[in-house]
């Protein structure tokens, strides 16, 4: 299903989401445009055709927009309350039948859908624009020798409150090692010696990069040099890496983790070092060029067959368009959720036979556009209440799993219990699979 196609059945599910004023027929009588029998409705009873020919004028569109728009469907207001707090009736309902009450199971489905994959995108792109803007503020504030010794002054506060602690833990590893039996003395004090050294050279050259960022006046170009190189220099990373040899392949990850990390925080460049000065735009340019002059290509820029390593260094380089190719598929494999959670509902109930793989599906549909729905809501909620819904609606999936297994299927309250653990189980295995395959075959596609 292409992102059209289910743009397409959203907007034809918009029915039944939103009203619709019925209009008089006002051409009875009048031949069929498809079969020429005389019509008594706006469908021919003999081939079915819509006799409206939705001709409007522009006008005349708008005002059904906006007519729709504040008009809810009654089925809608009966299947929503019913989704969210009473989930067994509406499963019962539905296998037995009683169909008409409610709003189509898949339709739902599809809209709870594109609603939770906008709300994702979106979280994600906001969080990666204020991650952005955020850095460049700080680079900023670099620019000014207020600024530089603001963020100086806070290095020093941090170096020292983590020289603290460490010293305080060399202390207690010291006097646990002497209580030991037959403890060596000398050798546990030069062991303390040395550990006590290094935190105080760490925190010595933590000071010492402190005073070169507020000595330096050329901070702020610097740092903002590096934050738009940052990807580049992470991409290279990625390039470099060596899937052959476990040794190699943890020491680049480490050098990838800390380029990723320098990207989203002021770093300091010591007068003398390489990209000091006014020619650190232009060591930045000739670096980003021998990066690409250096990419491997062929097999060794795939990291051999079982990872896309070209396609992760033009993510790292680009990830809005990796977002964006993402989430292009997205939509087609969460639809595969619903066969899995099928037939998990169908192992789980495989000894009632009064019921179908039809049966389970439908009730899969109200179980993902539930999940699909809260997390929605509670992705688009403002950052300080974020936390609780997000809490709330892991939470809340697995009840409405119990009570829907419960209401629906008859369960006792042990059985559900059983039953909701295997499908909550299999369903969040399967998500993460999901997730995970998608993320690799989305660098595949870079």
């Amino acid at each position: 299903m292409t992102g059209a196609e289910l743009e397409a059945a959203a907007a034809d599910s918009a029915g039944t989401f939103l009203a619709r004023k019925k209009k008089p027929f006002t051409h009875v009588g009048e031949p069929c445009k498809n079969c020429d029998t005389p019509l008594e409705g706006w469908f021919c009873h003999s081939c079915g055709q819509n006799s409206d020919t939705h001709h409007r004028s522009i006008l005349h569109l708008i005002w059904e927009t906006i007519e729709g728009m504040f008009h809810f469907d009654g089925r809608l207001a009966t299947t929503l309350p019913l989704l969210f707090f009473k989930p067994g009736k509406l499963a019962k309902d539905l296998m037995e039948g009683r169909i008409a009450r409610h709003a189509p199971p898949f339709r739902t489905f599809l809209v709870a859908l594109l609603l939770f994959i906008f709300a994702a995108e979106h979280l994600i792109h906001n969080t990666m624009h204020e991650q952005e803007v955020q850095a460049e503020k700080q680079a900023q504030l670099l620019t000014t020798p207020a600024g530089r010794k603001a963020k100086a002054d806070e290095m020093r506060q941090e170096a020292a409150a983590v020289r603290d602690e460490h010293l305080q833990a060399a202390v207690v590893k010291r006097d646990l090692r002497l209580k030991a039996d037959g403890a060596d003395k000398a050798a546990i004090a030069q062991r303390y010696d040395e550990d006590v050294k290094k935190t105080q050279d760490r925190y010595a050259a933590t000071v010492a990069d402190a005073d070169a960022l507020q000595n330096n006046p050329n901070a702020g170009a610097e740092a903002l040099a590096k934050l738009h190189n940052s990807k580049a220099d992470a991409a290279q990373q990625v390039r470099n890496l060596e899937f052959s040899d476990p040794a190699a392949l943890e020491s680049s990850a480490n050098r990838l983790a800390e380029v990723q990390i320098a990207g989203q925080r002021v770093t300091v460049v010591k007068p003398g070092e390489a990209g000091h000065g006014p020619a650190a735009k232009a060591d930045a340019t000739a670096h980003s060029s021998q990066a690409a002059h250096d990419a491997p290509t062929g097999h060794e820029a795939s990291g051999g067959k079982w990872f896309p390593k070209e396609g992760l260094a033009k993510a790292v380089s680009n990830p809005n368009y990796y977002i964006l190719v993402m989430f292009g598929w997205a939509h087609r494999l969460a639809v595969l959720l619903l066969p899995i959670v099928g037939l998990s509902l169908a192992l789980v109930y495989v000894n009632k036979r009064q019921y179908f793989i039809y049966d389970h599906l439908i009730v899969a549909t109200n179980l993902l556009s539930f999940s699909f729905l809260t997390w929605a809501v509670a992705l688009v909620l403002p950052h300080s209440l974020m936390g609780a819904a997000v809490a709330i609606a892991m939470l809340w999936a697995p009840i409405n799993l119990f009570q829907t297994l419960r209401g629906g299927y008859g369960s006792s309250i042990i059985g559900a219990l059983l039953k909701t653990l295997i499908v909550w189980f299999s369903t969040v295995m399967a998500f993460g699979i999901l997730v995970l395959g998608l993320m690799l075959f989305t660098l595949s596609q870079m």
